[in-house]
């Protein structure tokens, strides 16, 4: 085959690698580029390079920064506040422990890209086909869940990738990578291409290896147990492997989870051994447990952590300084978390002497509308939409996604959320999918649908009733309760009986399953005991479809703008 052939089977990005390498594109282009008159190239290699831009929001980029591990000196921090005002910026915490810099004007790119990678922000490879930033969880090393402290090999891992010429860019997709050495995270990592997590074999703690989740997918067990001194060399042969055998083609199908889904994970692991050199250890005991994490957190020295919640990702000039010379003040040490949070480390005491601007500690966000593909405005409506106090009370795991691309990873959460548009219910501006249910702690399963979709309108109180269902339970956590009682009904019946509550105002709950999903005609026969609500020819679906129609369609007056409902809890 002739090399213009196979070319033409590459996707267009591939396409453009094979004609000049990202860093080659780096050293003979940057200095000179014209950021007010880009091509399409330009676009997909200064991504590699941590700058986004579209070609309809030409005169506006944005700059995103990795940080490894979430770690930030007091220094670096205050240095961003002083870049934010100075070019009029926004910026926002990434959902992988990383900043966003929004509202950068194409005069300003050059300056604010040297400005920053001088001072050791580092912006490279936070987009495109790269090794994405590389996470874990923000208590690593210091608090009563810390068994193995992760941070060194995590800079080990990323100086191998930064500026290496062969891999910058030239990845076949992104790939995420999430390793803990502790037995209780903030969040959940199995949403990442890759995730080590904590397991103990033979007395000794090491990690298990997952391989293939994204925002969609729990990653699978690999059946391999690694010690840290065997992290690192597991970690280059997979990037080689990733680099050689991943798919070039059709764009859609060019993440790991894909080539794992055509090959099969053995064949992979077979792969990825060839270059690692020897045979892999089998898996060992998952180290993984669930804990709720309070404002302040007592650390394994005795002192304490604060975490400021921010305003749904949101950082100010202002703020940034606040928490800086704050912890200046008390010799303490700045993290971020992949929960979009700051976290200060080291107090001697539980003061801080501010207040944090929203409760937004168990609740993920992409980046709304400051991202040109989201389709709502999430955090400016957070509070609109969702029974923050209660979300809070419970420490409810809830993910916001602006659109199908899953920044906010709402499937791996308790509620996930999603924005679409829709005409179905009438003039309702839009709405959001909900998913609901994901036993995230242990990767055992992402969240299922609850509602395809459901109108802006109608969103707070139809959250509200799902929090007030989960009550009714008495489970110590949403987990549990999706454990015990959700998931163990079809999608139809969880869909209905939500719906069913809905229409009357009640708050019934369901009951406990002792066994596995009860059939459908079992579903019916506890529906009857339902008043209310009639089957549409005997389906539950149709029942579903129907029954939202009818209650979501917007006539007339908004019905935002109705007095709250009464509910009634029917047991």
């Amino acid at each position: 085959m002739q090399q213009s052939e196979l070319e033409k089977k590459l996707n267009r990005r591939e396409r453009y690698k094979v004609r000049l390498k990202p860093y080659d594109y780096f050293v003979k282009e940057f200095d000179t580029i014209d950021f007010e008159s880009l091509g399409e190239g330009d676009r997909y290699y200064l991504q590699d390079f941590g700058i986004f831009n579209t070609n309809f929001l030409e005169d506006e980029f944005t700059i995103r920064i990795r940080s490894t591990g979430g770690r930030i000196s007091t220094k670096q921090f205050h240095f961003l506040s002083d870049i934010i005002n100075k070019y009029d910026l926004t910026l926002v915490l990434t959902a992988r422990a990383g900043f966003q810099l929004h509202d950068v004007q194409a005069e300003d790119v050059h300056e604010i890209f040297k400005l920053l990678n001088e001072n050791n922000l580092i912006t490279w490879q936070s987009f495109g086909d790269n090794i994405r930033n590389i996470v874990t969880d923000v208590y690593d090393g210091i608090n009563k869940y810390a068994h193995i402290e992760v941070y060194p090999l995590m800079q080990q891992m990323q100086d191998y990738i930064i500026k290496n010429p062969k891999y910058v860019g030239m990845l076949p997709r992104r790939v995420s990578i999430g390793i803990s050495g502790n037995s209780a995270n903030i969040n959940s990592f199995f949403a990442n291409d890759i995730y080590f997590a904590l397991a103990k074999k033979d007395g000794v703690y090491g990690f298990n290896v997952y391989m293939g989740g994204k925002n969609t997918e729990i990653a699978q067990d690999a059946d391999i147990f690694l010690l840290y001194d065997e992290v690192f060399n597991f970690f280059t042969a997979f990037v080689e492997t990733f680099y050689t055998h991943g798919s070039r083609f059709s764009r859609s199908k060019t993440r790991l989870f894909y080539m794992i889904e055509e090959m099969g994970l053995q064949k992979l692991k077979e792969l990825i051994a060839d270059i690692y050199g020897k045979r892999f250890n089998t898996c060992g005991e998952l180290q993984l447990l669930h804990a709720e994490f309070n404002e302040f957190e007592e650390l394994a020295n005795n002192k304490f952590a604060f975490c400021y919640q921010t305003d749904f990702a949101r950082l100010s000039a202002k703020e940034i300084r606040q928490i800086s010379d704050y912890a200046d003040k008390h010799n303490a040490e700045i993290r971020l978390g992949i929960d979009q949070n700051i976290y200060i480390i080291g107090l001697n005491e539980k003061i801080a002497p501010f207040t944090s601007p929203a409760l937004s500690s168990t609740i993920v966000s992409c980046a709304g509308n400051l991202c040109p593909y989201a389709v709502w405005s999430i955090k400016d409506e957070s509070a609109k939409y969702l029974p923050l106090e209660k979300i809070y009370k419970h420490r409810i795991k809830v993910g916001f996604s602006g659109c199908a691309k899953g920044c906010g990873r709402h499937r791996h959460t308790d509620i996930g959320l999603i924005g679409l548009k829709t005409n179905n219910f009438g003039d309702t501006n839009g709405g959001t999918r909900i998913f609901i249910g994901a036993e995230h702690d242990s990767g055992k399963s992402v969240a299922r649908e609850l509602f395809s979709m459901v109108p802006f309108v109608h969103l707070k109180e139809t959250i509200t009733l799902i929090v007030e269902l989960f009550e009714q339970s008495k489970y110590k956590n949403f987990q549990l309760y999706a454990h015990h009682i959700l998931n163990k009904y079809s999608q139809d019946f969880l869909s209905l009986w939500h719906l069913y509550n809905f229409k009357n105002n009640t708050s019934l709950g369901l009951p406990k399953q002792k066994n596995m999903l009860p059939c459908k005609e079992e579903e019916k026969l506890l529906f009857e005991s339902f008043s209310g609500v009639e089957l549409i020819e005997n389906n539950f679906k149709k029942t579903v479809s129907a029954l939202a129609k009818e209650l979501w369609t917007v006539e007339g007056k908004d019905p935002h703008y109705k007095p709250p409902i009464k509910r009634v809890n029917v047991r």
